[in-house]
């Protein structure tokens, strides 16, 4: 069916506040603003480069899913919007991958959908059941041999053209292991989505906060860093010397006392500079590749430290808190249901479910941060060679170049002026920081809202969400279950990270692993981006925190000091201030 002949909901062509450049077929589609991977204005490099966007078509032809065939972006004013293309031969856009044009995979057979949603269902319930194992033998020890060859290469002692040869073999990298993230993350995905149905079928209405919590993990490698820092605390709650250390006011302070003693030198050795190397591939925007690794920076590992210290975080009562709900979950799930084929069906979709939760926090650690984060450090690299070459003030330049200027200026550092370039770049960026970007732009229609992952987005319900009648309510969507009253902490980066004090109400645009440190110690959680499914609803519900996400404008409406209180059921935050 053709874009045309749907029925409109609703169009935002852009306005002066915030213009839009339309491409032939662009604007009879649905965008939606990528706050939850991307809140902030993008660096050119990473638009260029492609995101998780650019391996969905991948998905799409692998599971034959009738409702789309492929993924585009859109970079407008800074802010990177994605649409769905749906499997229909009369929808004809265009996208573009490093600088360079293509159409978007749509079937030549306009009966595509209808004819092959049975292959769909066919091979879904073998991916559910099978995934887990395929994970654990066969594509995370491939993952991880790709690791261990970028990790391994001497990028310091490489010359400039082995650099960018090994920046391309990251990028290879980079394809393929999103690839391997899209057949995860459908078949966990749909895993989560039979069991809703089943739920609704066999007893009426689903209660969305039990299904949340039915996605809890309790053994995954986010668990196993959060661990790991655990055991750091514990090590220096017991030695003076240590603790001492880590009375400095600042990480930098900190950093400096323990190199500047045997015992602390040893504690660096033996716990810091490990803990970077398996831990420290994430940065606190993992989607975008200009922001720092905790691998090129051990400040917030020291800070998450040091807020383990000041709230004696316990791991253990934390992994049983969340063990017993997990468990108080399922008993809830089957409670009233009576034995039979109905009963039978559900602890099967449940059985299924549960083994894929592992995978969410997993593949954000090997792939959304983890080879992200290779990706970075491979420009890095370049990007010190071109300061060496005198083309560039700053290795961090890289990132506002496109990416035939960075390999233009690689094979001549002389080829143009790029240090001017970077400049207004740097300007621009600063300036798109200042706009608040509408939430989606285009055509919306039911079948355009409908598309299964704008759930993660907070849509349609962001869609039909009515503004809230009193000024000092911000409305979003019930993530976690509870209600909490507490002083506000606005966070927009990792430096800001040290000002959260113990029982607050996190708020900010969204949260990724890097995040997690700060919810040992939070009372609630407000985000600006995010469904019930993503980031940090599936935190906050394991750490037992009510939350709200998706409320589109919390960072502007709330400000650090403000009392909220926060109801993770309703949905609702009351500014009390």
């Amino acid at each position: 069916m053709a874009v045309e002949a749907l029925e409109v909901l609703a169009t935002f062509q852009g306005d002066e506040a915030f213009p839009i450049e339309w491409e032939p077929g662009e604007a009879e589609l649905f965008w939606v603003l990528d706050d939850l991977h991307c809140p902030n204005p993008l660096s050119p490099l990473y638009f260029d480069l492609g995101g998780w966007w650019l391996t969905c078509d991948h998905m799409f032809r692998r599971f034959a899913t009738p409702f789309a065939a492929d993924w585009v972006a859109k970079n407008v004013n800074g802010y990177l919007y994605t649409a769905a293309i749906p499997a229909d031969p009369s929808v004809r856009p265009e996208a573009n991958e490093f600088q360079a044009r293509y159409a978007p995979r749509v079937p030549h057979d306009p009966e595509y959908p209808a004819k092959m949603g049975a292959y769909l269902g066919f091979v879904l319930p073998h991916y559910a059941g099978n995934f887990l194992d395929w994970w654990r033998d066969r594509l995370r020890p491939e993952i991880e041999r790709n690791f261990a060859y970028l990790d391994g290469y001497d990028t310091h002692g490489a010359s400039l053209v082995e650099l960018v040869v090994l920046f391309e073999d990251a990028l290879d990298v980079h394809d393929r292991h999103w690839k391997i993230h899209w057949m995860l993350n459908f078949a966990q995905f749909s895993a989560t989505m039979a069991l809703n149905a089943t739920v609704a079928e066999v007893k009426g209405e689903a209660d969305p906060a039990l299904l949340g919590r039915l996605q809890s993990s309790i053994e995954d490698r986010n668990w196993d860093s959060i661990e790991v820092l655990w055991q750091m605390k514990e090590e220096i709650k017991g030695d003076d010397e240590l603790r001492e250390a880590f009375r400095g006011e600042t990480a930098a302070d900190v950093i400096r006392s323990l190199e500047g003693s045997e015992r602390g030198g040893r504690f660096l050795d033996e716990r810091l500079s490990p803990y970077r190397q398996e831990f420290g591939y994430k940065a606190i925007w993992s989607h975008e590749f200009s922001f720092p690794t905790w691998k090129e920076s051990p400040a917030p590992i020291v800070e998450a430290v040091r807020g383990y210290l000041e709230t004696d975080y316990d791991f253990a009562a934390a992994i049983k808190a969340v063990r017993d709900d997990l468990a108080a979950a399922q008993a809830e799930l089957f409670d009233g249901v009576p034995d039979g084929d109905g009963k039978d069906r559900l602890r099967q979709a449940l059985e299924l479910s549960l083994r894929m939760n592992p995978l969410t926090p997993d593949h954000h650690f090997f792939i959304d941060q983890g080879t992200n984060a290779r990706v970075r450090l491979a420009a890095i690299a370049i990007g010190r060679k071109l300061v060496e070459a005198g083309a560039l003030d700053d290795q961090e330049d890289v990132f506002y170049l496109r990416y035939n200027e960075l390999r233009l200026l690689a094979a001549d550092p002389e080829a143009f002026d790029a240090r001017t370039i970077v400049s207004d770049r740097r300007d621009e960026r600063e300036q798109q920081a200042l706009v608040r970007p509408p939430q989606w732009i285009g055509t919306a229609t039911e079948e355009a809202l409908a598309f299964p992952y704008w759930s993660l987005w907070g849509f349609p319900e962001k869609f039909h969400r009515a503004p809230p009648e009193k000024v000092d309510e911000v409305h979003g969507l019930g993530a976690s279950p509870g209600v909490v009253e507490g002083v506000a902490r606005s966070v927009a980066s990792l430096d800001e990270f040290d000002q959260v004090q113990e029982g607050e109400i996190l708020v900010c645009q969204m949260t990724n692993p890097a995040w997690v440190v700060l919810f040992t110690k939070i009372a609630g959680l407000v985000t600006d981006a995010g469904g019930v499914a993503a980031h940090p609803a599936v935190v906050a519900r394991e750490f037992g925190i009510p939350a709200v996400v998706g409320t589109s404008v919390a960072t502007e409406r709330i400000k650090s000091g403000d009392r909220v209180r926060v109801n993770g059921t309703s949905g609702v935050v009351e500014v009390l201030r």
